[in-house]
């Protein structure tokens, strides 16, 4: 046989296998060669936060606060110096303007007291006939405040004197098993009511008997106010010693306050009529006269009528 049969039988024959291909595998960086369109979202992605870089142009440090981030932009600064020059324009117009409807300047005359003029005063109101001199001292054409005058009137008495009356009127109230807020809101609102009704009266009866005094609206408020004082003592009274130690404190209260009065508007209202050179028994002053008695006998009855339903 031929040598190469022979080759040929001895060795079997190799099957021919088709050659594969190898796709080369893309690179991260690299684009896919079947794709037509290179995908720029991942680079878009990955650039983002270099676009936002801190101290970048026009953007605030990523690790600003907000508030931070807010006062950086200059917009936001023009905004807030525009508020506060606004606002401090607000602030000089109400200053100016305030005084045509509250008169703060002389609200603080009125309270501008002290420890030792509340115990005088106490004491005036509870003790008028040791007083002497119910002058009221000017300094330059000005009265003096309040802590440097006993005679001078405040409100801070006359105001918490009033609170506490709505107070003592409640616990009278309470002890009775009356008590409500309904009943205790109709006590406060009926001697505000009463207080009004008063100062209207004597404005109008100045008027009709064209009385020219330095007596002012607030000033009334305050000597009318005095009254509570004795109103809360007589019903403190009432409540520990019943309605004879009622009677009793408030019968005191009553005459103390009528002399008050009287020698406290006196001085306003006929010492203007002597300076004025009205005769002393004419008939005009004879009407200041009837007129400055009406005052002073409506508080003992007013006394008596907010506070005669307490005691029982």
């Amino acid at each position: 046989m031929h040598p190469t049969g022979l080759a040929a039988a001895g060795t079997p024959r190799q099957r021919k296998w088709p050659s594969k291909r190898r796709i080369p595998v893309s690179q991260p960086g690299m684009a896919d060669p079947h794709q037509l369109f290179d995908d720029t979202s991942s680079a878009q992605s990955r650039g983002y936060g270099a676009q936002r870089a801190p101290g970048g142009l026009g953007y605030a440090p990523a690790s600003a606060s907000p508030q931070e981030a807010f006062l950086a932009d200059p917009v936001s600064n023009m905004a807030m110096a525009y508020g506060s020059s606004l606002a401090a324009q607000g602030k000089e117009l109400v200053d100016k303007n305030i005084d045509r409807f509250i008169p703060v300047t002389k609200l603080k005359y009125y309270f501008a007291v002290d420890t030792m003029y509340v115990g005088k005063k106490l004491g005036l109101l509870f003790f008028p006939y040791l007083h002497q001199d119910w002058e009221v001292q000017y300094q330059q054409d000005t009265p003096v405040a309040p802590r440097f005058d006993v005679n001078a009137p405040d409100l801070y008495i006359p105001a918490m004197a009033f609170i506490t009356y709505v107070l003592v009127a409640g616990l009278a109230l309470g002890t009775q098993d009356r008590f409500s807020p309904d009943l205790l809101g109709l006590q406060a609102s009926s001697a505000l009511a009463w207080l009004t009704l008063e100062v209207l009266a004597i404005l109008l009866s100045l008027y009709l008997v064209t009385v020219n005094t330095d007596l002012t609206t607030i000033d009334l408020v305050a000597f009318l106010g005095y009254k509570y004082v004795g109103m809360i003592g007589g019903v403190l009274m009432g409540l520990l010693f019943g309605k004879i130690g009622y009677y009793l404190v408030l019968g005191w209260c009553c005459v103390s306050i009528f002399v008050f009065m009287i020698r406290t508007l006196r001085l306003k209202i006929l010492a203007e009529a002597a300076a004025e050179g009205v005769p002393v028994r004419g008939a005009r002053n004879q009407l200041r006269m009837y007129l400055t008695m009406a005052v002073a006998a409506a508080q003992p009855l007013l006394m008596y009528w907010l506070t005669f339903h307490l005691v029982r």
